[in-house]
């Protein structure tokens, strides 16, 4: 395999206990129901590569940002209730990014392309709320608060009509930003 195939490949690890202690499960690809390795999941460790992890199975809940590195204790890290679920692998993205984000559900209300990340839609387009999008090109994480701040959200290439109905009933999104090579 040539070096840039290897350095594509992701990979995490789960450990069952703290300080990547217990058993292990180790995951390349996306996992959409991790409870039948684990009982429960409290460190992990990103060798390579970039994963959105979920406290709940199939995609669904809380979702966290996983770059490369160690995560000895990371629900206590990032006040994560339960244990994952399941988790997603992030391909590298090249190329442009693009995004129409949508102040209402199904596209309605106004709408404003974004092609880099946006710490404040509130603050650059006057919009209160955005409730659906449009991702055209390019891997976005969509925040619930400005400046990259609050709950998460993961956002691939497809048409995002109506966020409540994706387990994100409370949220709104405030600030978007691109997964880039810099992430990785």
């Amino acid at each position: 395999m040539t070096s840039t195939g290897m350095n594509m490949m992701s990979k995490i690890i789960f450990y069952e206990e703290r300080n990547f202690q217990g058993r292990s499960y180790e995951c390349m690809s996306d996992c959409p129901d991790m409870s039948s390795y684990m009982s429960r999941c409290h460190s992990c460790r990103v060798e390579r590569g970039c994963f959105m992890v979920y406290d709940r199975p199939n995609y669904m809940g809380n979702q966290y940002f996983m770059r490369r590195g160690e995560y000895s204790d990371y629900m206590s890290m990032l006040g994560m209730s339960d244990t994952i679920k399941s988790c997603r692998m992030i391909p590298m993205h090249r190329g442009s990014y693009r995004m129409r984000i949508y102040e209402r559900e199904n596209f309605g209300g106004q709408m404003y392309e974004l092609m880099d990340d946006c710490d404040d839609i509130m603050g650059r387009y006057r919009m209160s709320n955005c409730m659906s999008c449009n991702v055209m090109e390019g891997h976005w994480l969509m925040y619930e608060q400005p400046q990259y701040r609050g709950r998460m959200m993961y956002v691939r290439p497809g048409e995002y009509r109506n966020f409540m109905h994706m387990g994100s009933s409370s949220m709104r999104f405030m600030s978007m930003r691109r997964i880039t090579d810099s992430c990785y």
